[in-house]
Order: structure tokens, then sequence, then C-alpha cells
């Protein structure tokens, strides 16, 4: 008597998926980069002589950068939660990072503050999202692999 065992061949799916490491890495990387460069925006506006008074009080340069990079932070989140649910996941972000990036005009133009110190708050909103909503859709696919 003999035996005949047959084995079905092997089958190696390939996923391709946004690593956690990658997308915190790069956001990392980038909110490092817009920090800087929000930095540098408000020392040459305050060099120029804007105030960048609130009520009065003026805003540490220092604050740029901390801002920046918590948001940042938030935008990573953003970018993972898209990356798992969302059936575009870059467009998806890069739309509503875009939306959020022109809803944080709102507070600045509603501040009791001269016109100089507002356009410079926009203007550091508006080179951090230039540089990490970039960085981070990059990282995203277009289509969900679900």
């Amino acid at each position: 008597m003999t035996a005949t065992i047959t084995t079905a061949p092997e089958t190696t799916y390939t996923e391709t998926s946004v690593t956690t490491p990658s997308l915190w890495k790069t956001g990392a990387l980038a909110g490092a980069a817009a920090a800087a460069a929000t930095t540098v925006v408000a020392a040459v506006a305050r060099g120029l002589d804007v105030s960048l008074a609130i009520d009065g009080e003026a805003i540490p340069i220092a604050g740029f950068a901390q801002l920046t990079l918590f948001f940042t932070a938030v935008g990573v989140v953003l970018a993972r939660v898209m990356a798992r649910r969302a059936s575009q996941p870059r467009s998806t972000f890069v739309t509503t990072t875009i939306a959020l990036t022109v809803l944080s005009f709102v507070p600045d133009a509603l501040l009791s503050a001269d016109t100089a110190s507002k356009l410079t708050l926009v203007v550091t909103h508006l080179v951090a999202a230039a540089i990490v909503i970039p960085a981070l859709s990059a990282r995203l696919p277009e289509q969900s692999t679900r």
C-alpha cells in the first residue's frame, strides 16, 4: 500500500501598510523642520518690529516651535487613523489637514493683536502645513489595502 501526500502550493500575501515607526519618524523629522521654520519666521518678524503680542503680552519665540511640534504629533495621529480607516488615506488626510489649516486662521483673525502680528501667525501656520502635510501624506497609500 502506498500513501500519497499532496500539499497545496504556498501562497504569499504581500501587504502594503504604513508602519507606525515610519510615520512617527517622518513626523518627527518634518515637525523638527517645521518648528525651526516657524521659529525663524517669528524671529524675522520680531526683527522687523512685529510685536507678536496678544492682549499686550508677547508670544515667546519658543512657543512657535512647541506648538508646531504638538500639532505635528496630532497630524501623525490623524495620518495613522486615516491609514487604517479611510478608503483613500492620502487624499482624505490631505483634504482634512488643509481644512484644519484654514480653520486655524480663525483664532488668529479674532485675536486682539495688530494686523502684522495676525498675518505673521497665519504665515507660520502655512509654513508648518507646507512642510508637514506633504511629508506625512507621502507615507500614506493612495488606496486602502483593507
